[in-house]
């Protein structure tokens, strides 16, 4: 080892934890010396960030001024959505607020069936859109209900039911 990796070991302090009826000690490896925010590089404000949920899906997120990028979970948005329904379903608010092109967007989705996705998509983007600037945009996505969690989920199936709704075959005798 190295002088400075012994001396970082030796500025580690052991901190007891205790779970239960148990003490555990842990290290913390980070070096005292040096704090996370010493660093010269500004720091990064996402004004325009927002989670939308639709069904079992969760979108996160962050749109930045930009020429209307789309990175979805690392992919385009004709590549991740390759249904035009789907894509109109997730460029709406863009269009209703008047600001289609101006911005880039970064987005991780995740559970879900495509239409749940596109819906969350579309919820945090209209809501990331209301970060950046609600007074322009908000009036209009409120107008057109795109601020609005659709609360619909799927129906937990009963006992003595085939699913939620659906009642086996009657027989009268």
């Amino acid at each position: 080892m190295t002088d400075t990796a012994t001396e970082n070991l030796e500025n580690t302090e052991v901190t007891p934890f205790t779970e239960g009826d148990r003490e555990i000690a842990y290290r913390t490896d980070s070096n005292p010396t040096v704090a996370a925010g010493d660093s010269n590089r500004p720091a990064m404000i996402a004004p325009g960030a927002a989670t939308g949920r639709r069904k079992e899906a969760i979108a996160r997120v962050r749109i930045v001024p930009g020429s209307g990028q789309w990175k979805i979970n690392g992919r385009t948005l004709e590549d991740y959505f390759p249904n035009k329904v789907h894509q109109q379903i997730v460029t709406e608010p863009f269009t209703t607020a008047g600001v289609e092109g101006a911005y880039d967007v970064i987005a991780r989705i995740g559970g879900g069936g495509i239409t749940g996705q596109a819906g969350a998509l579309r919820l945090g983007v209209a809501r990331a859109l209301n970060n950046v600037d609600a007074e322009a945009s908000r009036p209009a996505l409120k107008k057109a209900g795109m601020l609005t969690r659709d609360a619909r989920v799927k129906e937990r199936k009963k006992a003595g039911l085939k699913k939620a709704r659906k009642a086996p075959q009657y027989s009268k005798r």
